[in-house]
């Protein structure tokens, strides 16, 4: 999930497309090369100008220096936007399957590497989920087992799951646990509240005065 491009495009074209989708202002090739992450400032240029040549990236010459953008119009455009939204992509659909769910939880977040953008291809989707139950019934771990087996044909990736009533986040909050931290920091919410607002509520109405 840090580089969803190189699912399809492993070599340093990937990074460099990634750069140009990621903005529409035109940037030199030392800035794309500087913002790439990989590769040499060299190897980065030559492909730009390989790229140029196909017409999926502009080359404009300003000054002394020469400018890329990604050229939105070409064809193969849409399928660059598309790889590089991939982390987004599967956000909406974790979010998606958990709509659907019979028993939903009361808050539900990706965290870790995942939601941070920084995981490699041993790294599992990490998802905190909160619900009600003192014991969660058959039909929760069903569903939930279920999600895992989505995320891993989705991704490639396992998913792991960090599965807490509101009691167990208020022990959690009342005794400082570092992953809380995590789950400020990096959460991105996939079901309402967003964790700071659950937070919130659960330290004004679960934890003992």
């Amino acid at each position: 999930m840090s580089q969803p491009i190189g699912t399809v495009i492993p070599t340093l074209d990937g990074p460099v497309l990634s750069v140009l989708a990621r903005t529409e202002l035109p940037l030199t090739g030392r800035k794309v090369h500087q913002l790439a992450a990989g590769g040499s400032e060299s190897g980065t240029r030559k492909v730009l100008r390989r790229l140029a040549r196909t017409g999926l990236v502009t080359a404009t010459e300003v000054g002394a220096s020469i400018q890329y953008a990604l050229n939105r119009e070409h064809l193969a455009a849409a399928a660059v936007l598309e790889l590089t939204g991939l982390r987004q992509r599967l956000f909406q659909r974790i979010r998606s399957a958990i709509e659907q769910w019979s028993l939903k939880p009361t808050h539900a977040s990706i965290f870790g590497s995942t939601a941070r953008g920084d995981g490699d291809l041993d790294s599992d989707v990490d998802l905190l989920l909160v619900h009600k139950f003192t014991d969660p019934p058959d039909a929760w771990v069903r569903q939930v087992g279920e999600l895992g087996e989505q995320v891993y044909a989705w991704t490639g990736n396992h998913l792991q799951t960090y599965e807490l009533s509101e009691t167990e986040l208020a022990a959690h909050l009342q005794a400082g646990e570092p992953i809380v931290k995590d789950w400020v920091r990096d959460g991105v919410t996939v079901l309402e509240p967003d964790f700071r607002s659950l937070r919130a509520r659960i330290i004004r109405e679960v934890m003992p005065r």
